[in-house]
Formats: structure tokens, C-alpha cells, sequence
């Protein structure tokens, strides 16, 4: 079962920031559709049956290497949309394959070296009385999306609400090699979220068909002291070479 708090420490961070006015929303897949877009070291996690897909705009704030506070003046922010679904390694390991990463910021882009699909793309995040708005469109390529939801109350996790939300680390592959990169946080407060508006042709851009059903959502103000440790080959699993 996945875990709702953080997996492991970070000790010896790579990036500190905060991730913060963040939306989830998730659709359901066919397994197979999934798995062609999944390099083969890595199976597609399921739950209920099916692989899912979610969708998370957010502002990254504070964003500053170890040592540094987050009080210090000048820390960029800016506005991330990733897209994303789930997957075990085979040591057994569950964490995250990013299908693709939209960022107003070029200062992400050196994820690139480690294989993180990040498009540099013009974002917004906005709120307007009950409503949060995101939008965002690549700078080369198709991707675009619009999203507006109306924040709920707070909630306290469902099993499902953990599995689709709480993952400590992310999967990338690159130079023939799958890496591995470690993160630590408090615990995501979620509370629930309608979906006034979705428009997006992300999905299709990572190749995606129609998912299965109608999207589930949830909303949280976020978490503040997330540490990014660095990325690090992966060990082979059983049976691995």
C-alpha cells in the first residue's frame, strides 16, 4: 500500500522549495494504453483494475538549493503542470512516470540531464473568489490545457484518495538508464474539488486514447517544505542484469 507520509528522509537534499494552490485530477485508463507510453523496467501500477492519469498544476515557490532559507529574498516561483501516472520498479519500489512536465520557469530545465520531459510553456495560476483557474501552452509543440475548480471542504484520505496522490519518488530514463529521484514532505491536506472547466490536449500530446470515465478531483493549498534529493541511477531489481 502506498503510504500517505513520506517514505524515507532526505537528508542531503538537491532543491528545496514549496508546492503550493495545487489541483489533482485523475482519469481512468486501460492498462494497455499506459503501459506503451511505461519504459519495460517499470510496471503500471493499477488501482480498481485500471491504470490512471492525473493531471497536477501547482506554484513551485521558495525554490533554492540546501542551505538556503526560504526567507531569503529573490527565491523564484513560478507556476509547473505535470502529467503523470504510476508505476512499481522492480525492487518494488511505486512512484511516479511524468508523461510530461509544462513550466513557466527555464530554471527546470536542467532536470532534463536526467531525462525529466520538461517543456518550457507560458502558465498562469490564478484565484477568483470560490474558483481557482490554471492555464498553460507549450512555447514549441502542442500541449495546452484550462482548468478552473471550485476548492471543497477538507477531507480526510480515502485509501484511493493516498495511492492517487502520495508518491516519494519519480522514475526518468535517460542515457540508457532509469534514475531514481527521492522526495520528502509533510503529508498532502486535500480536500475535495469541483471541475468547472477542463480543456486539455496534454493527454493526446503523450499519446494518450480516451480515458475510461469522468475525472476525479481533489484540491489542496499544498505543502511548503518539500526536499528534492538527487537523482541516482537505479539498481537493478530481481532477475535485472
Amino acid at each position: 500500500m502506498v503510504a500517505y507520509g513520506a517514505e524515507q528522509r532526505v537528508r542531503l537534499p538537491a532543491l528545496r522549495a514549496g508546492w503550493l494552490t495545487q489541483t489533482f485530477v485523475h482519469w481512468p485508463f486501460r492498462l494497455e494504453a499506459v503501459r506503451a507510453l511505461v519504459p519495460g523496467e517499470l510496471a503500471v501500477d493499477e488501482y480498481e483494475g485500471v491504470a490512471w492519469v492525473g493531471l497536477t498544476p501547482f506554484v513551485m515557490t521558495d525554490v533554492r538549493p540546501p542551505g538556503v532559507p526560504a526567507t531569503a529574498p529573490g527565491l523564484p516561483t513560478f507556476a509547473e503542470t505535470n502529467l503523470r501516472t504510476y508505476v512499481r520498479h522492480r525492487h518494488g519500489r511505486d512512484g511516479l512516470w511524468f508523461l510530461s512536465l509544462e513550466v513557466a520557469s527555464p530554471l527546470m530545465l536542467a532536470a532534463r540531464v536526467v531525462g525529466a520531459p520538461y517543456h518550457l510553456g507560458t502558465l498562469s495560476v490564478s484565484a477568483d473568489g470560490g474558483t481557482v483557474s490554471y492555464a498553460g501552452s507549450r512555447r514549441r509543440g502542442r500541449g495546452s490545457y484550462r482548468l478552473v475548480v471550485r476548492p471543497g471542504d477538507p477531507i480526510e484520505p480515502t485509501e484511493r484518495d493516498v495511492w492517487l496522490i502520495s508518491r516519494w519518488r519519480a522514475y526518468t530514463r535517460r542515457l540508457g538508464m532509469l534514475w531514481e529521484t527521492p522526495v520528502e514532505h509533510e503529508p498532502w491536506p486535500l480536500a475535495g474539488a469541483a471541475v468547472d472547466v477542463l480543456e486539455e490536449t496534454l493527454t493526446t500530446a503523450a499519446g494518450l486514447p480516451a480515458p475510461l470515465g469522468e475525472p476525479v478531483a481533489h484540491f489542496s493549498q499544498g505543502v511548503r517544505h518539500v526536499r528534492l534529493g538527487p537523482s541516482r541511477p537505479c539498481a537493478p531489481g530481481p532477475g535485472g542484469p
